[in-house]
């Protein structure tokens, strides 16, 4: 029975949002948090967007094989990412969907392990997409919103093709993405 579903897409494509708002639906629906060594933004909660650990704590845990799904951003000095496979495993014995929000190598490698079925958000155009962005991450250099902006690209053109599903995530029909995403759950056997 498939209990993985790996949700992916450029950054603020909605992907949190839309696991959000399954999970409130459904109970015994969760998703899996993430680790990275890049520092919290100043909304973010430690444990709950993200597990923030030292590089220290990563080359530990790399080394013990606990991390699965790693990945490498070369943005702005670096940053790792992963996911815990102690916590895939705790989240397969306690629930029936488990969202894995990773990219497409980890997509990959989800399949290949869990049969996850996986999709790719993409927004509706990239206008939308770069407004979206700047809205949500004023913070941002024009340097790091440039290089988000050539990393959604790539993720848009090349990555998008190789994924099983593809949804339109429209800035405001949020609600019409996550109907989308439900649907391919029931499709695809998943018991929500």
């Amino acid at each position: 029975m498939k209990k993985i579903v790996v949700l992916a897409g450029p950054s603020g494509s909605g992907k949190n949002t839309i696991v959000r708002m399954i999970e409130e639906q459904y109970p015994a629906v969760t998703h899996l948090v993430s680790v990275t060594t890049r520092p919290p933004r100043p909304s973010e909660v430690d444990g709950s967007d993200y597990h923030f650990i030292t590089m220290e704590q990563w080359d530990e845990e790399i080394g013990s094989g606990d991390i699965v799904c790693e990945r490498f951003v070369n943005m702005l000095g670096g940053v790792h990412y992963g996911l815990r496979r102690r916590e895939i495993d705790q989240a397969l014995t306690s629930k029936s969907v488990v969202f894995a929000l990773v990219d497409l190598s980890g997509a990959q490698w989800l399949k290949s392990e869990y049969d996850a079925t996986t999709i790719f958000l993409e927004p509706e155009s990239v206008d939308e997409f770069q407004m979206r962005l700047r809205a949500r991450n004023p913070e941002w250099s024009d340097q790091e919103l440039q290089m988000r902006l050539t990393i959604a690209h790539e993720e848009m053109t090349v990555h998008a093709p190789l994924y099983d599903y593809r949804v339109v995530s429209a800035y405001g029909a949020l609600p019409q993405a996550v109907e989308e995403v439900q649907g391919i759950l029931a499709k695809e056997g998943y018991t929500l």
